[in-house]
């Protein structure tokens, strides 16, 4: 912990004290929190890929700045809609916030005022938002979501959990660990698939509305865990703060700017520049600021790499291994046919080397010291995962150059992903503080 030296934080974020005490009334905004690194020691840094690019992702002071501010910042308006839960109660609000969305603002009778703030804030589409590109960023977007979604979700998954300060509102919760791991699991995966199906963001999609509810689950989390009395501002910071989204939201962007910038591009093709539209946008919906969403390859990467700079490193296996190991031994998949049974062996193996890959730097011994074995059987899972998902990507990216069947291959995929969105069965995007492993609330 580290007292901070006039000028504190900016008034935007000391606001969050005053307009919502029930949260961040005992909040110390005079301090960083001790999972905030200031000094940051690039040689120090074990990932080669956040070396490579720390010097320019800290070049800028407005963009150090900005992670540290958000790195004390919640959910403004839905952080005020979910401190009314002592008045209403958790689900009461759930329930309006689903009816706002599906009806509109005038279907809910009294409607809280915070409840008017929130979805009008949603509503507002900021100018630097060009919609038109959005529904085309689904549209490119359809193609990795019905291909490899599948089977990465759950490798995709763990990588939030690799850190004990941003895992630990998760491990508060109680909501990750053994069965209802593949809940979460398919939580996560049905939000971001269902906001690829065509007008899913738009006022009434249902994109939309799932967006609404993540964040005011995050917000309850956050009032919840701020009650308990658990919770150590000095050491953790504000519970799921704007730049720990940034990882989940991105995550895809993200990767794919550091492939771009690998190949010595420095400009998305109108395609790819469509899919981060869409990614954006999202973003947006979910409450992040325009200040943590880039537009260009190294903007996306100078963001990322200065936030994860700003994160000390520790992994903690009370904290962070249970997450893990329960969410890899989860079993996602139970259709008894032989089809199921590939899929769930190849959905297994193919995880593992999905999150080795991407967030292991292809280390297998780095993800067995963390519980994570990549076998034999998992490594031949892979090969024929990345073949059947790479043919599957390349057929369905031909066909939607092609005028004659771009709409026909359109359509396919919109089935797919209905389909899949099934199989990942309802989403409730809810958290009930009776359930919590560690804090102690009132009946909410």
């Amino acid at each position: 912990m580290t007292k901070l030296q006039p000028p504190l934080y900016p008034d935007a974020v000391l606001a969050q004290k005053t307009d919502i005490p029930s949260i961040y009334g005992n909040v110390d905004f005079s301090i960083l929190p001790e999972r905030y690194v200031s000094d940051v020691d690039i040689g120090s840094q074990r990932s080669s890929r956040f070396k490579r690019y720390a010097g320019s992702a800290l070049s800028d002071p407005a963009r150090v700045e900005n992670i540290r501010n958000y790195t004390m910042t919640g959910d403004r308006v839905a952080d005020a809609y979910a401190a009314l839960i002592p008045r209403y109660g958790f689900r009461a609000l759930v329930s309006m916030l689903e009816d706002a969305c599906d009806n509109g603002l005038e279907a809910v009778p009294d409607a809280p005022p915070e409840l008017v703030a929130f979805i009008r804030a949603m509503e507002t589409i900021p100018e630097w938002i060009d919609l038109g590109m959005v529904e085309e960023g689904a549209r490119q977007e359809r193609v990795p979501i019905a291909t490899l979604s599948p089977f990465a979700i759950r490798g995709a998954f763990i990588a939030t959990f690799m850190n004990k300060y941003t895992a630990l509102p998760m491990t508060m919760t109680g909501t990750l660990s053994d069965a209802k791991s593949a809940r979460r699991v398919f939580e996560t995966a049905s939000f971001f698939t269902a906001t690829v199906m065509p007008g899913a963001l738009q006022r009434f999609g249902k994109g939309f509305k799932a967006a609404a509810k993540v964040r005011l689950m995050h917000s309850m989390v956050r009032f919840n865990i701020m009650r308990s009395g658990r919770w150590d501002v000095a050491t953790y910071g504000i519970p799921i703060p704007q730049v720990d989204q940034m990882p989940a939201g991105l995550i895809g962007i993200f990767l794919l700017s550091f492939e771009i910038l690998a190949k010595g591009r420095t400009q998305f093709t109108p395609g790819e520049r469509a899919r981060v539209e869409l990614s954006r946008y999202r973003c947006y919906l979910l409450g992040l600021p325009r200040e943590l969403l880039g537009e260009t390859p190294q903007e996306i990467v100078d963001l990322m790499t200065a936030r994860r700079l700003s994160l000390k490193e520790e992994y903690d296996d009370q904290v962070c291994g249970e997450l893990v190991r329960g969410t890899m031994d989860a079993e996602l998949f139970t259709d008894p046919s032989l089809r199921g049974r590939l899929h769930r062996w190849m959905e297994r193996g193919f995880s593992k080397f999905f999150f080795i890959h991407s967030f292991c730097e292809g280390k297998a011994g780095d993800a067995r010291t963390i519980g994570i074995q990549y076998s034999l059987q998992d490594k031949l899972a892979s090969v024929l995962t990345l073949i059947v998902v790479t043919g599957s990507a390349k057929l369905y990216k031909l066909g939607m150059r092609i005028p004659g069947l771009r709409t026909r291959v359109d359509r396919h995929l919109v089935k797919r992903v209905a389909s899949l969105l099934d199989t990942y069965g309802h989403a409730d995007f809810i958290t009930d503080a009776t359930q919590y492993k560690l804090a102690t609330t009132d009946e909410t």
